[in-house]
């Protein structure tokens, strides 16, 4: 069977991490790929769920306080540089 190259770009250290995960059961990244290919085409689809990440309640009170102070700028402290901030956290602590 004849084969053909694929190009993909993804982050390095999610290669790194891919390829170690792969190489404990003596897989490479080729192998590795053709499963989810073949996987793929029996499921006639992808084989995992495929879904968007909600952020929990945390993040998105975060996220809220984010837009908050985006939309209101005037109502928060600034500071002129990150070291002026730090040195508040500390004096604080």
């Amino acid at each position: 069977m004849s084969e053909t190259n694929i190009n993909i770009r993804v982050d390095p250290i999610l290669k790194q991490e891919a390829e170690a995960l792969f190489k404990d059961p003596g897989l490479n990244m080729s192998a590795a790929i053709s499963m989810f290919l073949r996987s793929a085409v029996d499921h006639d689809g992808i084989p995992f769920e495929v879904k968007r990440q909600i952020p929990n309640a945390e993040t998105r009170a975060a996220l809220d306080e984010y837009e908050e102070m985006k939309n209101n700028p005037d109502k928060y402290k600034r500071y002129s540089s990150f070291a002026e901030a730090l040195n508040e956290v500390f004096a604080d602590a």
